[in-house]
């Protein structure tokens, strides 16, 4: 686990809203996607039900030759919040839905690239093997391509931790007392090995786990009360057999410590013609945080190949 000082998110050049059904959809923009030579980058947070904050610091990808474009996924940060609504409503079909409005409301549909982070790499995933004739690269940034391997990959991750801690999640979680003080200290010891090693987190970090714990609605629908317990709706999630119809030049990414372990996305790597692999060595989920330099020399280079 390291410190260091954290260096400013690049500032946007605007921000905006988009109308989506009866909602809307909060964006942010780096760069001008009008004017910039290269394929802007559409960026996919996680959760479900988290913010962009945590991942702004991808916005250092952009320049005069390419925009990047974050966005508050619906129910969640500046994006209309629907705290009343059910677990039926929360599908990766709306998910799906929101990234093509939002891609024809910045009118860039016909040629962008998309990097999804955690569950933005499932739904990345899910938007590709739609085949997408605008898509023009794909990155899947700690990612599970299935929720039995992220399962098996929690499970095996917890087994290393110490004999106490292991035991306070296995009681606490039988009595479902998920807000319990001692639950939630052992829940901060998995996350700081394998969410994010940079202790204290970023600010930016911060921001999105502020976010969660003020309105945790489509996160505990989705998944459940936390990244290694998923009882939500998706955790019978997969997408591996329907990998092979990913048709654009995808890099896959995670850390040495990820709670996205090898065994999670390796699929991705087996079943998407082409696609290249690299691990952070000194990364856990957030190698966009823990090695912010060398993550987007990488990402950086994929993208101007």
């Amino acid at each position: 686990m390291t410190t260091h000082e954290y260096a400013p998110i690049p500032d946007p050049a605007y921000t905006g809203r988009a109308p989506f059904r009866d909602y809307q959809t909060w964006y942010r923009v780096t760069g001008d996607p009008t004017r910039a030579a290269r394929a802007p980058l559409v960026v996919l947070h996680g959760g479900p039900g988290c913010t962009h904050n945590y991942v702004a610091a991808i916005a250092d990808l952009g320049s005069p030759e390419r925009a990047v474009i974050h966005y508050d996924q619906l129910g969640c940060g500046d994006s209309t919040r629907l705290r009343d609504h059910g677990p039926e409503f929360w599908t990766v079909e709306l998910f799906l839905d929101e990234l093509d409005n939002l891609l024809r409301y910045l009118d860039i549909a016909e040629e962008y690239d998309v990097l999804g982070q955690s569950w933005g790499g499932m739904l990345a995933a899910e938007h590709a093997v739609r085949r997408p004739s605008g898509l023009r690269r794909l990155i899947i940034a700690n990612s599970p391509a299935s929720m039995a391997d992220w399962g098996a990959g929690a499970t095996a991750l917890r087994d290393e931790l110490p004999t106490e801690i292991r035991q306070a999640l296995e009681r606490h979680e039988a009595a479902g007392a998920y807000d319990h003080p001692e639950y939630r200290a052992a829940e901060a010891e998995f996350y700081a090995r394998h969410v994010c090693r940079v202790v204290p987190n970023p600010p930016e970090v911060e921001r999105t786990n502020r976010a969660l714990a003020e309105d945790a609605t489509v996160y505990g629908h989705m998944n459940g009360p936390n990244e290694f317990h998923v009882i939500g709706t998706m955790k019978d999630w997969t997408i591996v057999d329907r990998l092979h119809l990913v048709d654009v030049p995808t890099l896959v990414v995670n850390g040495r410590y990820d709670e996205a372990t090898d065994d999670c996305v390796r699929p991705y790597v087996e079943n998407i013609p082409g696609a290249r692999w690299h691990q952070f060595e000194n990364s856990s989920h957030m190698p966009h945080v823990e090695e912010r330099d060398t993550y987007m020399r990488v990402v950086g280079e994929f993208l101007d190949a």
